[in-house]
């Protein structure tokens, strides 16, 4: 059935041995892959525990990570939530996850007295804010990181596992040896003032690794977290191909469902569309416009590129994307395929859609 989204595991492994052996034969990190870009699809999941190469296994939502949690830790990867916790999902985090990301001290009580109540000591990575103001507590305020690690060091059931930080994803602020140095001279004072050794100190995602190859990754980041950079072989930073890596290990597949001449200029007063956005439209004369069977519900617009580089998207509604193909070499028809490869925003509606099948080419 079609839209469907085929997921290529072989060029998915030589993504994620390319990434490997970025990380840790050259950067001497542990790594981290993120799985929220697929929804922590269960072939993938399949693959990431498998591999040697992968320490830990991430995600963004609990639920995510309560449909992998047994076989990650069967195959010896501890399993990571990477948004900082819910009030509300506590219980849960203790029981799926190994290892949260926090920021909020009364979080981290309410974890440490689940914890508790489930005898055991849940590890959790305080984050820590270089200015790209999304989680985390501000580096500046050190006497506030400070109060918050002399607190958690008092709890029993909560083990201080590291420091971490997000770069890039909100303020866009790109890693650099300078404020990711910042980061390294905060885990150092921690553990001189309070006579502790840090397991782990993240230096971010698939924006840092750029770092690697240039050997500007400070000394002391011992951790990497990859989505986008093992799923799309990016770097974000820069939004660079990463050597060894592909950008088609996923492929949207969706079918012509209208072929017609149609003119290029909708005929009447123009208002706003279904998304209440008010559309510019270029006279073009007459197009042949192909209609497929996917739409802004199912993907982003913006964030699709199709294979067949005659093919121009025009635009689209929730169900349907209408496509120029007046200049293909191909003769389309209704009932054709036409495939796209995804950005990052395309990947995670279209792994998202209950509405695109998935296909694995293993």
């Amino acid at each position: 059935m079609y839209p469907r989204l085929v997921i290529d595991l072989k060029k998915l492994q030589g993504n994620l041995d390319a990434c490997a052996t970025i990380t840790k034969d050259h950067g001497n990190c542990s790594l981290m892959i993120v799985t929220k870009g697929l929804c922590a699809d269960k072939e993938m999941v399949k693959m990431l525990c498998r591999s040697e190469a992968v320490d830990f296994i991430a995600d963004s939502r609990v639920k995510n990570i309560a449909s992998f949690a047994k076989m990650a830790r069967n195959h010896g990867k501890k399993t990571v939530l990477l948004r900082i916790p819910m009030h509300s999902e506590v219980a849960d985090v203790v029981k799926y996850v190994d290892l949260s990301f926090n920021s909020e001290l009364s979080t981290i009580r309410l974890l440490n007295k689940e914890a508790a109540k489930a005898k055991k000591v849940h590890d959790i990575l305080l984050m820590i804010d270089l200015g790209d103001l999304r989680e985390g507590i501000f580096f500046q305020n050190e006497d506030l990181i400070f109060e918050a690690v002399e607190e958690i060091l008092a709890m029993e059931n909560i083990n201080l596992y590291g420091i971490g930080v997000n770069l890039t994803c909100y303020g866009a602020i790109i890693p650099k040896n300078e404020n990711l140095s910042q980061l390294v001279e905060i885990g150092r004072k921690i553990e001189d003032k309070y006579g502790i050794k840090l397991e782990m100190i993240s230096g971010g995602n698939s924006s840092s690794i750029y770092l690697v190859d240039k050997g500007e990754l400070p000394e002391g980041i011992n951790n990497l977290r990859l989505g986008e950079s093992f799923l799309l072989g990016n770097d974000t930073a820069y939004e660079t191909k990463l050597p060894g890596t592909v950008s088609d290990a996923l492929i949207l597949q969706a079918q012509i469902i209208e072929l017609k001449e149609k003119p290029s200029l909708p005929i009447g007063e123009v208002g706003v569309d279904a998304f209440g956005e008010k559309p510019y439209y270029e006279d073009r004369g007459i197009m042949k416009r192909a209609i497929i069977g996917v739409g802004k519900q199912d993907t982003d617009l913006g964030s699709m590129t199709p294979v067949d580089s005659q093919i121009e998207i025009m635009g689209g509604s929730s169900d349907h994307i209408i496509l120029d193909v007046t200049h293909c070499d191909r003769e389309y028809q209704v009932g054709d395929v036409v495939e796209f490869e995804l950005g990052y925003g395309g990947m995670l509606k279209v792994a998202t859609s209950p509405y695109v099948d998935r296909v694995y080419i293993k």
